[in-house]
């Protein structure tokens, strides 16, 4: 999702890194400084030959204890997923004639129905879910509730008409929001809102699908739009064959405008995916918890490494 892993209360504070490979180069330097020889040939008869790994893995844990340290210092955050108590999502499914196509399996239409029901499951007990159809215009046809079966009967019911009016059905998604169950403990705050829509065409019907996005914008309700189908998809009309490709470039617009993101699927496992990826996003919230401890406690673990490499070398000493 594009999280930030990690982050920093005081950055600032992370300058003191610089002294990490400082005195990693005075180690490097002084290290080749001692050769043996004449001049060093004491020295070398103090630390043989095989405590030179000793030291180095010495060293090396000083200064990883250091650098935890330094980062422990900096009082860093880390970021993890927390299920949100409540909002409300409006699923938004096209029923038009172009979802009997069979470029998915068994047809678009039937795998759209399966899919949304297991959407229906992958959101947290607290969300309020509502279903909206749409065709030549759009309906509601289970309002905002946690009333999960009735969710997947209303899925059941859908049925096919002609005709596609996007814009109509985030208008209409838009008053099933209004409709959502107030917060007894806090009535005036409204809950976080979200339209998923599905679809397989373009607007040829009601207003247009960007003036809507528009709406759905001012109203801090972003769109996550889904492209459903393939390009090579067709329905038979009237003993012809009609292309029913999918409008990519329209969803995606929709979904610029809104503030939501654009996905697709051209399969009922990716249809599955996208639903897992979108209930992902708008059923969890990025919470920020301070880990200094943790940091503390590694570096910890590199300074007692340190010391008990250093005790073994200073346990060869004479």
């Amino acid at each position: 999702m594009g999280a930030i892993l990690l982050s920093f209360m005081e950055p600032l504070r992370l300058w003191w890194l610089v002294l990490v490979p400082l005195i990693a180069g005075l180690y490097v330097v002084l290290s080749l400084r001692i050769i043996p020889g004449r001049r060093n040939q004491r020295l070398a008869n103090i630390l043989p030959m095989e405590s030179k790994w000793k030291r180095h893995f010495a060293v090396t844990a000083a200064l990883l204890s250091l650098t935890m340290l330094i980062l422990a210092f900096a009082r860093p955050q880390a970021y993890t997923q927390v299920p949100r108590e409540r909002a409300t999502i409006v699923l938004a499914i096209d029923v038009s004639r172009s979802m009997m196509a069979e470029d998915v399996s068994p047809d678009r239409f039937t795998a759209a129905k399966e899919a949304a029901k297991e959407f229906v499951d992958m959101l947290p007990p607290g969300f309020n879910l509502a279903v909206v159809s749409f065709a030549a215009s759009a309906s509601i046809i289970s309002p905002p509730s946690t009333d999960r079966g009735a969710a997947k009967r209303a899925i059941d019911s859908l049925e096919l008409a002609p005709s596609t009016a996007i814009g109509e059905a985030i208008v209409t998604s838009l008053k099933a929001l209004e409709l959502a169950p107030k917060d007894p403990d806090h009535p005036d705050d409204p809950a976080p809102g979200a339209i998923v829509l599905l679809s397989d065409g373009a607007t040829n019907s009601g207003i247009s699908s960007t003036t809507a996005a528009g709406r759905a914008k001012d109203a801090e309700v972003p769109v996550y739009t889904i492209a459903y189908g393939t390009p090579g998809g067709y329905v038979i009309q009237d003993g012809r064959r009609s292309p029913v490709p999918v409008d990519h470039s329209e969803l995606a617009e929709i979904a610029r405008r809104s503030g939501g993101k654009k996905f697709s699927a051209a399969s009922r496992q990716d249809l599955s995916e996208v639903y897992e990826a979108i209930a992902r996003q708008i059923g969890y919230v990025e919470e920020a918890t301070e880990v200094t401890g943790r940091y503390a406690g590694i570096s910890l673990l590199f300074a007692v490494v340190a010391a008990l490499g250093v005790i073994s070398l200073a346990a060869r000493w004479p």
